[in-house]
């Protein structure tokens, strides 16, 4: 679990934003469309520099533009979930959740092993030897998680990951990734416009309007 501090202004999108995560809390964040709620995404992801600004992960620092550190996305140990799965169309299923271990290294046999087990994890074995095309819009997103999650991210990020799915596949995704965060006490910013999202995901919800934080408070529970 790492905790997240951010602090940057984007001057071409009036964005400034000064933000702390506890290291295994989920924080939600609302918004208009516009408001600024991809930018503190890509900020985070290394996708966009900052004009001004650091972002730390637990112990390292991902970005400083004084002293000039800008470690690329594929180096952050930080998963970005979107609205569409974007599996890699020619690979199956737990190929593509076995992409990031290989990436880092992990020799053939291992890498499908940890692939085998988050399919077990989010309820997806039975895919394993699909292809994109042959798997529907939850049972894909179902994989995205998984091959999130492979990769032993420190921070995930979640993009309006139920906006795409329909009304009888949102809650079952909905369900798996609150027992993910809750079982492996991830720390997680997700992007929604979905209540149920925030009272399913999230400890703490903040909106930003006009690229600033403009309220903050945490999530009742019952």
């Amino acid at each position: 679990m790492s905790r997240l501090r951010v602090r940057a202004s984007v001057d071409v999108r009036d964005f400034t934003v000064d933000l702390e995560v506890d290291a295994g809390s989920t924080v939600a964040v609302l918004g208009p469309n516009g408001a600024g709620k991809s930018t503190l995404l890509d900020v985070i992801s290394g996708l966009l520099r900052p004009d001004r600004g650091r972002v730390e992960l637990g112990d390292r620092v991902l970005t400083d533009t004084v002293s000039g550190v800008a470690v690329p996305p594929h180096k952050r140990s930080v998963a970005l979930l979107a609205q569409q799965a974007l599996l890699f169309p020619h690979l199956t299923a737990v190929d593509n959740v076995a992409f990031a271990p290989r990436s880092a290294g992990t020799r053939r046999r291992a890498a499908r092993e940890v692939a085998m087990s988050w399919l077990k994890a989010v309820d997806a074995v039975e895919f394993a030897d699909r292809t994109p095309h042959q798997l529907s819009g939850g049972q894909a997103q179902r994989i995205a998680v998984a091959r999130a999650l492979a990769a032993a991210p420190e921070l995930l990020l979640l993009d309006e990951p139920m906006a795409a799915l329909d009304v009888a596949t949102a809650p079952a995704v909905r369900s798996l990734l609150r027992r993910v965060l809750r079982e492996d006490g991830r720390t997680a910013l997700i992007v929604t416009h979905d209540p149920l999202d925030v009272l399913a995901l999230a400890d703490r919800v903040i909106v930003v309007d006009g690229g600033r934080i403009v309220e903050d408070g945490t999530v009742p529970r019952s």
